[in-house]
């Protein structure tokens, strides 16, 4: 399903941006504002390996505007995790294998790839506390208002809980490959 030439053809963060027709200047102002912390980045290049970040995505995804520019910020301050971006209409196969609650085609999704373009997990669509409350007590408010308060969440959060998300995402692929080589060596 991945090939190293697919994962490739991706956009990097800025040429996403470049070619986006929606929200371009919001897209260029929470890149310049995204900040990961130095805990974070430790973590993540104590991995070790290489790993290989791919976002099903559309430029007016109000959640991608506020989460992949923190996710796009922890792979720069990285030396051993690239991120791509993909269109969500553009691959529905990978769209489909990644639905939320079995039939949402909610974006973003984070793929983790290893160096040979072996899935280890996804994330997505949004940070854990705010989906929970997204699909629970959000479900009570009107739409336009449920809008307003996850954009307020954002503005709140900072990033900080898309970052630690992704990096435990990191860290679970990382256990996992860990394991299966151990496995091959006892065999």
């Amino acid at each position: 399903m991945m090939t190293r030439e697919r994962y490739y053809a991706g956009w990097t963060f800025d040429e996403m941006v470049a070619v986006a027709q929606k929200n371009v200047e919001l897209w260029k102002s929470v890149r310049a504002r995204a900040h990961v912390d130095e805990e974070a980045v430790r973590r993540v290049r104590a991995l070790g390996g290489e790993w290989h970040l791919l976002v099903l995505s559309e430029d007016w995804c109000g959640d991608s505007v506020n989460t992949l520019p923190f996710v796009d910020a922890l792979a720069a301050h990285t030396n051993n995790v690239d991120l791509r971006i993909i269109g969500r209409e553009a691959n529905p196969d990978l769209m489909d294998s990644h639905l939320t609650n079995v039939t949402s085609r909610s974006i973003p999704i984070v793929m983790v790839f290893d160096k040979q373009f072996l899935e280890h997990g996804w994330w997505g669509p949004r940070p854990t506390v705010l989906q929970h409350w997204v699909l629970g007590e959000g479900q009570a408010v009107d739409q336009d208002e449920r809008y307003k308060e996850q954009r307020r969440w954002y503005a709140r959060d900072h990033g900080r809980t898309t970052v630690e998300d992704v990096v435990a995402l990191l860290e679970s692929a990382s256990r996992d490959l860990q394991g299966a080589s151990a496995s091959i060596s006892a065999a």
